[in-house]
């Protein structure tokens, strides 16, 4: 019983500061999106094709979470109008990002200057799913080399996204993944998600998610 009331009380603290921080991103109409998957399915380059797309139409920033470095955030400067980083590595949560590390983080970006922010999560399919950020929506991304069980393996995350990418559609000719079967799981954990089939390597579907990111970030009202 003492163990199910510690993890109630550290997810509903960590909560409380998610709270805090979509509050704070609405006074300043700020769209944010929470990014997951695993390592490799192609957080950092679907964030690097959304920035050259949009950034003629959106001022936009990006928090990058990882366990150690800052190779991704190094790719990202000079593309997005603001990057912070957020190493995990000496942090009890080492495996997501939580709320007051996203608090943190807004303390450093300059939000009267931003549309939309887009916060890479660590690559994990198991603990971001758990965390609230203050995010507006949650996108995960899954990648065709990777294979189609993911949602049979990692339901949870899935369950509870708004949108999912299946990235790398360029592999297809070369690996076994049935699409259909895995959207078909997909939908029977979530059937209101919205799928987008992309390739950031040859931009292949880049234009749809775009579009729908837009027009997410435009229903919040103009700065």
């Amino acid at each position: 019983m003492r163990k199910i009331e510690v993890v109630q009380n550290i997810l509903g603290a960590n909560d409380s500061i998610a709270a805090q921080n979509q509050r704070l991103l609405d006074e300043h109409r700020i769209f944010a999106l929470n990014i997951m998957s695993s390592p490799g399915a192609g957080k950092t380059s679907l964030i690097l094709q959304t920035i050259a797309k949009l950034r003629s139409k959106l001022s936009i920033a990006v928090i990058e979470g990882d366990v150690a470095s800052t190779i991704d955030a190094e790719k990202i400067k000079g593309h997005a109008a603001a990057v912070v980083q957020i190493n995990t590595q000496n942090m009890p949560e080492s495996c997501s990002l939580i709320a007051n590390m996203i608090d943190r983080a807004l303390k450093s970006l300059p939000l009267e200057d931003i549309n939309l922010l887009l916060i890479e999560n660590v690559g994990n399919l198991i603990c971001p799913s758990e965390f609230a950020l203050g995010e507006h929506k949650r996108v995960v991304i899954s990648s065709l080399p990777e294979g189609d069980d993911k949602p049979i393996k990692y339901p949870m995350i899935f369950a509870d996204a708004d949108a999912v990418v299946i990235n790398k559609m360029d592999f297809l000719p070369y690996v076994d993944f049935d699409i259909a079967a895995f959207r078909h799981a997909v939908e029977g954990l979530n059937p209101k998600v919205k799928f987008f089939e992309v390739s950031c390597k040859t931009g292949i579907g880049i234009e749809g998610w775009c579009s729908w990111l837009l027009t997410e970030t435009q229903l919040n009202p103009h700065k």
